[in-house]
């Protein structure tokens, strides 16, 4: 059986590894000529589902919880089980009670516990909540790396295509796959460069309309991210999100305002009207999307519950051929 996958983002590579994992013969086509520049490139990479539950359904917690497992298998030493740091300055302190009553999974801290957590943090904030069960990837590196695995595995991967003869197609291109149930939600990004401050873990600070969060990506870079917008335009960032992403940095520590910015960046994210992930079958095509901002977070579920549908049809199909015969 061959089993070609649309897409060579997060969806189409995690189930393209599922499948390529029990020996299917997979192909993964990309319209693109490379993988950068795509939404899963642009992502977090956080595997953070007790927090994401803050404004997410419990099945983003229940699908989620077993994702830095199998990031850890997939790609060993990709991960940092770290944790998750939520803070907020003293005027936004109810935001950070929100925040807690609606999750589950972390912590208290007080100043003294922050500062020890993240020394670069020491004497900034009064209280914060520590997520001790989360990790974090850098994205980038963990779609290369799982590219390059596949190939390894005997999987093919071809870009500036977009179609080919299969058994089985599973169709995983995103805000790409334009069905009318589908939305897009923009999410722009900054990457700055400093050697002033060192972060060992993911930070999101809270505010009442911005929350944003600070990702660690080593080399003296830190991801700062993400705005939700409502809308499909692939357009450069604005000037409105630069400023209140530079804006939130700062608060979070000065250092921010004199580091360098690297990079801005815009991804827009396939949603359904519930913002939960679906895998869809009609005969021999299946859809994986939706995946929102829970990319690498609920990738592999979704790659598990799509894998399990292909490889018992062809079980299935197997065992009544050799009936036949």
């Amino acid at each position: 059986m061959m089993v070609l996958i649309r897409g060579a983002g997060i969806a189409g590579l995690t189930l393209a590894h599922e499948l390529a994992t029990h020996g299917t013969d997979v192909t993964v086509v990309e319209k693109r000529m490379e993988i950068a520049g795509n939404a899963s490139w642009q992502a977090g990479g956080m595997l953070a589902p007790w927090c994401e539950r803050e404004s997410a359904e419990e099945a983003v917690l229940t699908l989620g919880r077993g994702a830095a497992d199998w990031w850890d298998a997939a790609l060993p030493g990709h991960v940092s089980r770290s944790g998750t740091l939520v803070v907020a300055p003293a005027r936004d302190a109810g935001e950070l009670d929100r925040f807690g009553r609606r999750t589950s999974g972390f912590r208290p801290l007080d100043a003294n516990e922050i500062a020890a957590l993240e020394p670069a943090l020491a004497g900034r904030f009064e209280r914060g909540l520590f997520f001790t069960g989360e990790a974090h990837l850098d994205p980038r590196k963990a779609l290369l790396a799982l590219s390059d695995k596949l190939l390894g595995m005997g999987a093919r991967l071809e870009f500036g295509r977009c179609t080919a003869d299969a058994d089985v197609e599973v169709d995983c291109s995103g805000i790409a796959d334009r069905r009318p149930e589908l939305r897009g939600v923009r999410g722009e990004m900054l990457n700055l460069r400093t050697s002033e401050i060192s972060l060992a873990r993911p930070v999101r600070l809270l505010h009442p309309r911005i929350p944003v969060y600070v990702v660690p990506r080593g080399e003296n870079l830190f991801m700062v991210g993400a705005t939700m917008i409502e809308c499909d335009a692939t357009s450069p960032i604005t000037a409105r999100s630069t400023m209140e992403l530079l804006s939130a940095a700062y608060t979070l520590h000065p250092a921010f305002g004199e580091a360098e910015l690297v990079e801005t960046g815009v991804g827009v994210r396939p949603a359904f009207a519930d913002n939960l992930p679906r895998v869809e079958r009609d005969g021999k095509h299946l859809r994986i999307n939706g995946l929102y901002r829970h990319g690498f977070l609920l990738a592999p579920a979704m790659a598990r519950q799509a894998a399990d549908i292909i490889l018992r049809d062809s079980a299935v199909k197997e065992f009544a051929l050799e009936a036949h015969r």
